[in-house]
């Protein structure tokens, strides 16, 4: 068993370094940009006059550095081949991202908006697996330039975890002797509806509340008719581009939906799985640096004296947040390595558990050692002229907006005790055998 990193990916860790070295840091001193990462960063970010958008400025900014990733080959590493970019793997990614986390704030890799140079966009594997040709035909060219930006609806005002229960409908309607679809409801943190051309709106065209199928994912343009935004929500880390969007009676052309109907939460399982790996690899990331900064702290600050890492109150919280980084880099990195090597819907079947833990421990464990990164500090921690107030705020949002921790405990339960996975074979078998002798005892 090999646990070095293939010598490709660790050169282009070290590319990436030399890149951000010559063209985005450069970028980022210049015309005051620092203002959007010192501890002017969330004024200077929000538009508050204006719902508390983002400050245009700051998305100008943020473009300009995509550009030039973009222009470098960078951003679109983990896209297919075929659409221009260079089919990273997920494993790549995941060694990636947690390799930019850790360096901190800055315009190289900017979470609170899942801004990178190296760009995480699971919507182009997704339109890659799950566009019909005509689809792909119509819209492909204007993805890949980056003029089709995509909300994701799934959530609801009174349904998040129970996606099942979701109110929103849609149900066949022709017009001017033209099939389509009439659809009625509300979606919640619909993120970048400011800027988005179209919105995946999960809606259900059969069956019951609870059922796991009769669900579809349409794709709307945003600015059709009944599209609405009603408000956007202030969050703990401003600026806010996440707002609560009401559908009503928005019509769209038979062929607007994506996959197969009745089957759409297939396609949530997919960019959900994707997201969860590589946003458990950010966080890894995130958590390293306040550990990183802590240590570093500890051995510079002498009060009283003497070295503050010599205190042992000192010392013993960040071991033991290192050593559950340690184990945590390993379980991403074999979770996503495991991913690269069956598709996507046998994800689901075989991983969802391990894609779950990686998750909702990796999240935990950042707001944690954002934590005590502030109590290492002290005042200083606890002020914006560190980055840790900030990692905090974002990251807490994870705990919660990717599969609450939870939803995805429960998942792990799930596997664990056979409801779902590999062991639901045994579990039924058991099931049966009790039946069975339940039966011959003539109960």
């Amino acid at each position: 068993m090999d646990f070095d990193l293939p010598q490709p990916l660790v050169d282009y860790l070290a590319e990436l370094d030399r890149f951000i070295e010559a063209e985005i840091m450069p970028l980022q001193h210049q015309d005051d940009n620092d203002r959007f990462f010192d501890h002017r960063r969330e004024h200077a970010r929000t538009d508050w006059d204006n719902g508390g958008l983002p400050r245009h400025e700051w998305e100008a900014l943020l473009g300009e550095a995509r550009r030039r990733a973009d222009a470098a080959g960078h951003y679109r590493y983990a896209w297919p081949v075929s659409m221009g970019g260079k089919g990273g793997s997920q494993l790549d990614m995941a060694v990636i991202r947690e390799h930019l986390a850790a360096k901190g704030l800055g315009l190289f890799n900017d979470l609170q908006n899942e801004h990178s140079i190296v760009g995480n966009n699971p919507f182009v594997l997704m339109f890659k697996e799950f566009a019909t040709p005509e689809q792909y035909a119509r819209h492909a060219d204007l993805l890949m330039s980056g003029q089709m930006r995509t909300t994701f609806g799934l959530t609801e005002p009174d349904h998040g975890s129970d996606a099942t229960f979701m109110e929103t409908r849609a149900v066949r309607q022709d017009r001017d002797g033209q099939p389509g679809w009439l659809i009625n409801g509300e979606k919640m943190w619909s993120t970048g509806m400011h800027v988005a051309t179209h919105c995946m709106v999960f809606a259900r065209t059969s069956g019951k509340d609870g059922d796991a199928t009769g669900i579809t994912c349409f794709i709307v343009p945003a600015d059709a008719p009944g599209v609405k935004v009603e408000e956007y929500l202030w969050t703990f880390n401003m600026p806010t581009d996440h707002p609560r969007v009401s559908y009503t009676n928005v019509w769209v052309p038979e062929d607007s939906y994506w996959g197969v109907i009745d089957r759409g939460l297939g396609l949530g399982q997919s960019f959900v799985h994707q997201n969860r790996i590589r946003q458990a690899a950010s966080s890894l990331g995130a958590a390293v640096y306040c550990i990183e900064e802590s240590v570093k702290y500890a051995n510079d600050r002498r009060p009283f004296g003497k070295r503050l890492s010599d205190n042992q109150a000192i010392q013993w919280p960040l071991v033991e947040l290192a050593t559950q980084a340690e184990m945590l880099r390993l379980l991403i990195r074999q979770t996503a390595w495991q991913m690269d090597r069956m598709p996507h819907q046998q994800v689901e079947k075989e991983l969802s558990d391990k894609v779950s833990m990686c998750n909702y421990w990796a999240n935990r464990l950042c707001c944690e050692a954002a934590d005590r990164a502030m109590q290492v500090h002290g005042g200083i921690g606890y002020s914006r002229h560190k980055a840790f107030e900030h990692i905090y705020r974002h990251h807490r949002r994870y705990r919660i907006t990717e599969g609450s921790e939870e939803i995805q405990m429960r998942k792990v339960a799930a596997f664990l005790f056979g409801k779902l996975g590999p062991r639901r074979a045994e579990r039924q078998a058991g099931d049966a055998a009790f039946a069975a002798k339940q039966a011959a005892k003539g109960l």
